[in-house]
């Protein structure tokens, strides 16, 4: 637990206080290209083709409709979890609680689209209310913890989330497990009309996208165009200043952990109708973990989110396919994105030793031709 949390300390170094720049941006276009050629290094000298991977790659994430559709709702997924840690990191706190509240957003939607009877459009309304309440509400305990007696929300954030998958795990195997044949294991099944349709045939792709989309839309105006991102984004710099400039930091630290946790149990909500139809003990697999990475590699940023989250969609699903079409294990993209992440997080060390090399060797060439 040590190293966990030492780990996640060193990855939130890259503040929200830095921005992306140009050099931000190279830097990340050389990190993706070096962390493919190492990736293609692994792919020769295990005896694959690295072309023909990286084809199969591709055509597995981009090459027919429904490996379009399942792009597209990894994208969706990482895109919400990412904007989530974005919204209370900009603020200066730090969600590591999304996996637990995406847990019991999902339970709560599956409670209310199953017991509540009435048109679809209610129901898939009320399951969304529920699914964000339950969420926020359980982002709020570890946000008033640090407002009030500013204990590290990252250790109580990490806790919770045991606390919420176990109990959910409870439930769904115990008082609300369903008496359906052929369930092992999760609660009874959603109103069938309120279920959301697939957009794409045969792929995960559905029209919650809808929603996220009007949630992607709501964040990114608040964080970039509103008078409530600009005050988060001086309380994430420097607290002590924005108080004394007359902002109300704790009360913006505790809205923008409930907001946060409101997103993650939105995400649960979209898995249980769009995806599993009830709630299952496997609804997530560690989805808010992959979009904390990503909005830590964009640096909060909102569009960045965005783009980053197609790219690693892009390798998850392709990675899947890759497996199967060319036999190179989907580990390889693991691989390619923990390169990614290092360099990204080594940015500023590197950048600054290129540029001191570089400047060493203007400086050597010039004494050279003074001393010619």
């Amino acid at each position: 637990m040590k190293g966990l949390m030492q780990s996640i300390r060193a990855l939130m170094r890259l503040k929200p206080a830095q921005k992306i720049t140009r050099d931000y941006l190279i830097s990340l276009l050389i990190a993706v290209s070096l962390a493919l050629l190492v990736g293609a290094g692994i792919m020769m000298i295990t005896g694959h083709d690295p072309i023909q991977s990286y084809t199969a790659l591709v055509n597995g994430a981009l090459g027919k409709p429904r490996a379009v559709g399942n792009t597209l709702a990894k994208t969706i997924t990482l895109c919400l979890t990412g904007l989530a840690m974005s919204l209370a990191a900009k603020a200066g706190v730090f969600n590591v609680g999304g996996e637990g509240q995406l847990f019991l957003g999902a339970m709560a939607a599956a409670v209310v689209g199953a017991k509540v009877q009435g048109p679809a459009w209610l129901v898939v309304i009320l399951s969304l209310l529920a699914a964000m309440v339950a969420g926020g509400l359980y982002a709020l305990l570890p946000g008033w913890l640090k407002v009030k007696w500013k204990v590290d929300e990252v250790i109580t954030t990490i806790m919770l989330n045991s606390v919420a998958i176990y109990f959910c795990s409870y439930l769904a195997n115990g008082p609300l497990k369903t008496a359906e044949r052929g369930i092992a294991t999760g609660t009874d099944s959603i109103m069938k009309e309120a279920a959301f349709t697939p957009l794409i045939k045969l792929s995960n792709l559905t029209t919650g996208a809808f929603y996220a989309a009007v949630v992607v839309l709501i964040v990114w105006y608040i964080m970039t165009r509103s008078s409530v991102g600009f005050e988060m984004k001086l309380t994430g710099e420097n607290d002590t200043f924005a108080r004394y400039g007359g902002i109300s930091t704790g009360r913006l630290m505790l809205w923008s952990m409930v907001f946060s946790g409101a997103i993650c149990g939105m995400v649960g909500m979209l898995e249980v109708f769009g995806l599993h139809k009830r709630f299952i003990t496997t609804v997530s697999n560690e989805f808010y973990f992959d979009g904390m990475l990503v909005a830590m590699i964009m640096r909060y940023n909102p569009f960045g989110v965005v783009l980053m989250s197609f790219f690693f969609a892009v390798l998850s699903i392709g990675g899947k396919s890759m497996e199967l079409s060319a036999g190179v294990p989907s580990e390889l993209i693991l691989i390619v994105q923990s390169i990614i992440i290092f360099f990204m997080a080594a940015e500023s060390g590197i950048r600054t030793s290129i540029v001191n090399w570089l400047s060493v060797r203007r400086a050597r060439r010039r004494a050279e031709k003074e001393g010619a």
